[in-house]
């Protein structure tokens, strides 16, 4: 087992270190080195070497830092354990207060103002005072609860907090504060007997799209100036997701995704569910596709032969380049119209795969793919819905059914590039989000271009689709 201490191994360190330098140091000074004797090319005499004083500050730098670094940490340890804990109960107003009954202190004693020192001494005195409010131990049982930390965009979260006392003596009243997002709620306790229960109800109102962090929750005890607050952590802090509005489409509106077990194709299969010819018998085929009244008829062995299905594979490109977009407003209804296209798609069993310029969502299940899309982040970049669409092709190359949501902003030049890039036999469709506009389908060559003007539109313009 080794005794070595952090201690005597930073001095290792450092000793090396020194070593080092003091290697460099000589060999810089070495006859070999001197004018006229370094080797330079060809063997002939070169210049003068000599040691950079940017190396040596280098290495003295890196020395030091390995040997103050275990200290370092300890102190920061001690700070964050002790010492910030005792500062932070100090507020804003307080420390103004602190400074000036130190300046006061110091002018009193300096020009020999008698009322200067009276002011300061009033200031510490005061301090001393906020002490003991805020000195004490409180025993509160608090339960924070969220009836539900998953919401849709207009839905309110309802929420209680419960707290008790679970100490054998009466306590004070106090206030507890409960952030929310980037807004704190306050609530006022009564004073409370011995196993007494205070339970608040609150609603958080979801205006928009997010993920909102509630808690956790704190007591406060401070004096009647403010000059100390203690706050005591009581809870864990909560993430309550607001989802995206989401609208159902209905399985009539998606019947461009739906068949009967998969999508056929123009691939041949000795054994599948969508018939299509009879052959000649070859040995090695299953015997039970032998179709014995054909082979009675023509007295030659006839086997069925199949179209290859497989099963719909949806591919959703959203593009979170807000310069591709009118409005802030026009960006959510993109980010709800993909969400509600996949939705529809896991509730069918569909395979799904969405993808955004930052990379693809999660799409195991339907909660996954709303926190995901909740935690979407739009911003400018320079990659536009054409690469989205390009990468789309190399992430998801076995696509059946190709969905680009966009905005108002791009042109019918990149859908056209967009569908050029999507394979041969893969149906694409183009969702353009306009609020306003009216619900229209058009075509661009083989691409099918849907204009959404409202959510609730959505499964009009996939029933036009599908016609």
């Amino acid at each position: 087992m080794s005794s070595s201490t952090p201690l005597t191994r930073a001095a290792d360190s450092f000793k090396r270190a020194t070593a080092a330098v003091s290697g460099k140091i000589r060999n810089a000074r070495s006859p070999r080195n001197e004018p006229g004797n370094r080797p330079g090319r060809n063997g002939k005499p070169g210049k003068p070497s000599s040691l950079h004083p940017a190396a040596v500050w280098a290495e003295a730098a890196g020395t030091a830092g390995e040997f103050l670094s275990p200290a370092w940490r300890n102190v920061r340890a001690v700070w964050l354990k002790f010492v910030w804990p005792v500062l932070a109960v100090v507020s804003l107003l307080g420390w103004v207060v602190l400074a000036a009954a130190i300046g006061l202190w110091w002018a009193g004693q300096a020009w020999g103002w008698q009322e200067a020192k009276s002011a300061a001494m009033v200031a510490f005195l005061l301090f001393v005072l906020a002490i003991a409010f805020i000195v004490g131990r409180s025993a509160y049982g608090v339960v924070l609860d969220l009836a539900r930390t998953r919401v849709a965009v207009g839905d309110d979260a309802v929420g209680s907090i419960a707290v008790s006392n679970v100490s054998t003596r009466p306590l004070l009243p106090a206030a507890l504060e409960l952030p929310v997002g980037s807004n704190t709620a306050v609530f006022h306790l009564p004073r409370m007997k011995p196993a007494q229960v205070h339970e608040d109800l609150f609603t958080i109102p979801t205006a928009r799209r997010a993920v909102i962090v509630v808690g956790p929750v704190r007591s406060v005890r401070a004096d009647p100036l403010h000059l100390l607050r203690r706050r005591v952590m009581w809870t864990e802090p909560v993430d309550l997701f607001v989802h995206p509005r989401t609208v159902s489409l209905g399985s009539s509106a998606a019947g461009f995704i739906r068949d009967l077990e998969g999508m056929p194709t123009t691939e041949l299969s000795s054994a599948d569910v969508s018939f299509h010819a009879l052959r000649d018998y070859v040995p090695g085929d299953d015997r039970r596709h032998i179709h014995w009244k054909t082979t009675a008829r023509t007295n030659k062995l006839m086997v069925r032969q199949f179209e290859e299905t497989r099963r719909a594979h949806l591919a959703i490109a959203l593009s979170i380049n807000t310069d591709e977009y009118d409005s802030e407003p026009e960006f959510e209804m993109a980010i709800s119209v993909a969400a509600s296209i996949g939705r529809q798609a896991i509730s069918e069993q569909r395979d799904l795969d969405v993808l955004t310029q930052k990379g693809p969502l999660r799409c195991e299940t339907g909660r996954n793919l709303l926190d995901d899309a909740t935690r979407i982040v739009g911003a400018p970049m320079r990659k536009n819905a054409v690469d989205l669409a390009r990468n789309l092709s190399d992430a998801v190359p076995n696509a059946s059914v190709v969905f680009f949501v966009v905005g108002s902003h791009v042109t019918a030049t990149q859908l056209r590039t967009c569908a050029a890039s999507v394979p041969p036999g893969v149906r694409s469709l183009a969702v353009r989000v306009q609020p306003g506009a009216a619900p229209t389908r058009a075509n661009i060559a083989d691409l099918t271009v849907l204009t959404v003007g409202d959510l609730d539109d959505l499964a009009i313009v996939l029933r036009k689709a599908a016609a």
